[in-house]
């Protein structure tokens, strides 16, 4: 993902990304701040003693409505991306503190327990649970560059058994892994075959992870 951001032409970043309501620029300002996020709660480490309360699926709060952008940090997040100015400055701070980020989730120990959000979760739970988070936004990373390439094979076949996890529910064998994270998650509409597909699990869509 970093590499996808990094091989952005500058002149896209003022184009829509997959998340409704925020540029290319936005979204890469939001990877930042996620980037943040997992350096702060990988050295946040839980009480001693303390007990997992969550796990990478329900680290996730699920909502059927999408986020109206009312939330303070969602609002601030156009606000803070237009501040870098030019598209290289957050390149390079994306590309810093990505890098930080994925170099202490190597180091960590999967079973560290560590605390975030009135939650304790392992390390490697809370990393999983990162995998979702950053795939999707991948996907929305590219919504509109159709010359980009999709996100890891890996990735996508890892988010959709985390995502089935937190639905509790199998999603169609004839969906790929790309379609199953846009569809499920409210990213694009079922066509009418899909949505046969679905079947009751149709009424429940879009998932909506927070």
């Amino acid at each position: 993902m970093l590499a996808a951001v990094a091989e952005t032409p500058d002149e896209d970043f003022e184009k829509p990304s997959g998340c409704t309501g925020w540029s290319i620029r936005d979204l890469a300002c939001h990877l930042v701040i996620d980037a943040q996020d997992v350096l702060i709660t990988l050295v946040t480490p839980a009480d001693d003693g303390a007990e997992p309360t969550a796990n990478a699926a329900t680290y996730w709060h699920v909502s059927d409505e999408p986020p109206t952008g009312d939330d303070p940090l969602d609002a601030l997040i156009p606000r803070l991306a237009a501040a870098y100015g030019e598209p290289r400055w957050l390149k390079f701070h994306l590309d810093d503190v990505g890098s930080a980020a994925g170099r202490a989730a190597k180091l960590a120990d999967p079973a560290l327990r560590v605390s975030t959000q009135d939650m304790v979760l392992t390390a490697g739970d809370y990393l999983s649970a990162y995998v979702i988070e950053w795939t999707l936004h991948h996907l929305d990373l590219i919504a509109h560059l159709p010359d980009a390439a999709d996100p890891p094979s890996e990735s996508m076949a890892a988010a959709r058994a985390l995502l089935e996890e937190i639905a509790q529910a199998e999603f169609p064998a004839s969906f790929t892994d790309k379609d199953t994270l846009l569809v499920s998650t409210g990213r694009r509409a079922p066509t009418a075959e899909e949505t046969a597909a679905l079947g009751d699990l149709a009424d429940r869509i879009p998932f909506i992870l927070g």
